[in-house]
């Protein structure tokens, strides 16, 4: 059985700790692991796991390969999307990578949390048990409330060892019919898991889609392998429809059956969801970080650089970052991604990016702006090496507060220690490594007429940015 993680969404309702670039998965909400990390840590124990097949965004790829690297989870591949195009294709393409047709897929999106651990894998194995006999297996949480932020499965009568045929998957409801789904007893949760063998997608899918198979075997054909990754041919993966598994398979094949699973499973799409899963006090309050809460229940409230003190509050999310802080009534979280849709309307950086930015080779904190100015606080972790890169408007002073740090400038290469410094003006080819054992802090003062990201000019990456 092949572990397939889904790493598409973005979570934008839970901004802003989740970014476009740095979205929900790659953090860690509820355990000092990331949800990424528990997505294949809660599978130890299960015999006869592949290695993992990820399938992710081209930006976040380096976070995907990092992230694995740190749980010691060595990928089969990472496929790179160029465009997303819903859970559909990007299952056809774990398929085509399987080594084998009868190798069985564990499709598990990136940004679930499961409680019950071990109902879980009972359920797992069950699945795999079901895909053995040519099934196409999903798993329906049972409801603990009529939730109409979900899609549901409706069971039929007909019963199949530990599980039941598909009848049909609804959309998500309103209060009141969520409410009659539950009373009812024969709806279950959408979870968007899934459990099936390559061969047997694939077959499905060329029965009631041929035209999306047919772009995602064209682009994975045409595909470049670059390290873990897997590259597509973007053209072809541009032209493959947008669907997800229940509408282009799911819902059409008579071989459709869903296992029960009853694990305290949440998909963390809110803050009040989130509030629901995490440790709280008292008074019903889920604290991080300085807070300091008098008569206030009920609330979560999140800080990561600077005090935050609540009096009086109720029923409230309160989230400060280092460049945003966004408070909301907890039941109207939401809406949360109205104000991501302000943002990406006013072409603002904080829909998309915080202010420390992660790479390859370590990530940076922009401390200070100006009009003329910019402070950044570079880290590089060892053996991490920036782009032999220039710059046609901006100027950059380095100065090593920690490690060592290889210098190219121009003509000439040098070491510098602590306390050590270097000037690069404008137009000087450059790069900057790290060749220690720990991690390499520089303060970079970045001075011009334009300090944009995007100008820089690339002429070497160990890394294969453009």
């Amino acid at each position: 059985m092949i572990p397939v993680i889904l790493s598409g969404g973005s979570g934008t309702r839970l901004w802003p700790l989740s970014r476009g670039i740095y979205p929900k998965q790659f953090l860690p909400l509820v355990s000092d692991k990331t949800m990424v990390q528990e997505t294949l840590l809660r599978l130890e124990g299960i015999e006869k796991l592949q290695a993992p097949i990820a399938i992710c965004n081209e930006e976040h790829r380096f976070m995907m390969a990092e992230q694995l690297r740190e749980i010691n989870a060595q990928p089969e591949a990472i496929i790179l999307e160029p465009v997303g195009k819903n859970t559909a294709p990007a299952v056809a393409l774990a398929a085509l990578a399987a080594k084998d047709p009868e190798d069985i897929l564990l499709v598990l999106p990136a940004d679930h949390v499961i409680e019950d651990v071990r109902a879980f894998q009972e359920a797992v194995i069950k699945a795999e048990q079901l895909a053995e006999e040519g099934y196409l297996v999903t798993f329906g949480i049972v409801p603990t409330a009529a939730e109409t932020g979900y899609g549901y499965i409706k069971r039929s009568d007909n019963k199949i060892t530990h599980a039941f045929k598909v009848a049909e998957f609804v959309e998500k409801p309103d209060a009141v019919v969520a409410q009659a789904y539950v009373d009812c007893g024969e709806y279950y949760w959408n979870s968007g898991m899934f459990a099936f063998k390559a061969g047997r997608y694939l077959e499905e899918l060329e029965k009631f889609y041929p035209e999306m198979l047919a772009a995602c075997q064209l682009s994975f054909a045409g595909a470049e392998t670059d390290v873990d990754f897997i590259r597509l041919n973007v053209d072809a993966f541009i032209q493959c429809p947008a669907d997800s598994i229940d509408y282009a398979v799911m819902e059409k094949t008579d071989k459709a059956v869903v296992i029960p699973l009853d694990a305290n499973w949440s998909d963390v799409g809110s803050w009040s969801a989130l509030w629901e899963v995490r440790d709280k006090d008292s008074l019903g309050n889920a604290l991080t970080g300085d807070v300091i809460a008098i008569d206030t229940e009920n609330s979560f409230i999140h800080a990561e650089n600077k005090l935050v003190a609540a009096v009086g509050v109720q029923d409230m999310i309160i989230i400060e970052t280092d460049d945003a802080v966004m408070i909301a009534a907890k039941d109207r979280v939401q809406d949360v991604k109205k104000i991501v849709s302000i943002l990406k309307s006013g072409q603002r950086s904080e829909a998309d990016l915080h202010r420390k930015v992660y790479r390859p080779w370590g990530h940076y904190d922009s401390v200070d702006n100006g009009e003329r100015h910019k402070t950044k606080r570079i880290v590089v972790k060892p053996g991490g090496k920036l782009s032999v890169q220039k710059h046609h408007h901006r100027a950059e002073h380095w100065v090593v507060v920690k490690g060592t740090a290889l210098v190219s400038k121009g003509d000439e290469t040098m070491l510098l220690s602590e306390n050590e410094s270097t000037y690069i003006p404008i137009g000087v080819i450059h790069s900057l490594e790290n060749p220690g054992v720990i991690p390499l802090e520089i303060i970079e003062v970045q001075s011009g007429s334009y300090l944009g990201e995007d100008d820089i000019i690339r002429f070497e990456d160990r890394y294969g940015r453009t």
